[in-house]
């Protein structure tokens, strides 16, 4: 059986491309080239499904959640905010699998940003 060897990209609409791609490599660090391609560091990758009345994305019209790992959660969350991004007062905590916060980029769309344990 042939399978996926992992992510190959993440699409999203944008009213203002250009400023959204901007913002993620601004406030979050991707370090994107010229045609978006990055470099993530090895390590997990989680794929859940949600039930279709979650409100853990955020707004219902949301369909999916981008979840970045970081390596200092906190850090991460100043910075944004310094930024002036749309940061949840928010995180959680979860045994063994590690820290969870989040943020709004400028389009609307949530991002989970997680610390792994």
């Amino acid at each position: 059986m042939e399978r996926v060897l992992g992510i190959g990209g993440w699409f999203v609409r944008a009213t203002d491309p250009e400023a959204l791609v901007a913002w993620y490599r601004e406030c979050l660090g991707l370090d994107l080239d010229e045609h978006g391609s990055w470099q993530p560091q090895a390590g997990p990758t989680v794929v859940a499904a949600f039930p279709s009345d979650t409100d853990y994305f955020g707004s219902p019209s949301q369909q999916v959640m981008l979840n970045f790992r970081v390596s200092d959660l906190d850090a991460m969350l100043a910075q944004l905010r310094a930024r002036g991004a749309a940061v949840s007062p928010e995180t959680q905590d979860m045994d063994g699998v590690g820290r969870f916060g989040w943020v709004t980029d400028p389009e609307g769309n949530r991002v989970e940003l997680w610390q792994p344990a």
